[in-house]
């Protein structure tokens, strides 16, 4: 492909740790070394969004089979609404095909590492986004969190607190 358009849009079923702009930036920030990658936002119809944007090739990526009948169903459904825009299916690679978002925000949550799974900027938003949390949780906005970690309670007290919050 001469370009390709990476598409970050908002999904009223889901309730994504980041705002769309943070998602966004994340994104343009991980692909800013690829010249012929534009990262937009929008909201409504892929098939919309590619007609507008002159793209005739939806990508999908797959992790397992399991999402194989959903997004089958929606390239039916955007075939149906434009004959143009055709769907091609890419399997991601084997040595990731376990991790989700969830699972990465799981471990980002409890203070594991997530280097390996996202890219570097990604993985210290997280970690910001976490702390943040937390701060907030207990009114601690101006102050360091390193006040808090000192705290007796603090494993009990930080699963239950990020688990509920988040």
């Amino acid at each position: 492909f001469q370009k390709l358009i990476v598409a970050v849009m908002i999904n009223p079923s889901k309730k994504p740790l980041f705002t769309l702009d943070e998602r966004l930036d994340m994104i343009e920030k991980a692909v800013a070394h690829i010249s012929n990658i534009e990262v937009v936002k929008f909201d409504g119809l892929l098939v919309d969004l590619a007609r507008a944007k002159k793209a005739n090739v939806i990508i999908k990526g797959l992790r397992a089979v399991s999402d194989f009948e959903y997004e089958f169903q929606m390239a039916l459904m955007n075939k149906k609404l434009d004959t143009n825009i055709e769907t091609l299916f890419m399997m991601t690679n084997n040595n990731y095909s376990y991790l989700s978002s969830s699972i990465v925000k799981e471990i980002a949550r409890y203070g594991g590492c997530v280097s390996n799974f996202v890219p570097d900027n990604v993985a210290k938003q997280l970690v910001k986004k976490y702390k943040e949390c937390v701060k907030r949780s207990f009114g601690l906005r101006d102050r360091p969190l390193s006040l808090f970690v000192s705290h007796k309670h603090i494993d009990y007290t930080l699963c239950v607190i990020l688990h509920n919050f988040l």
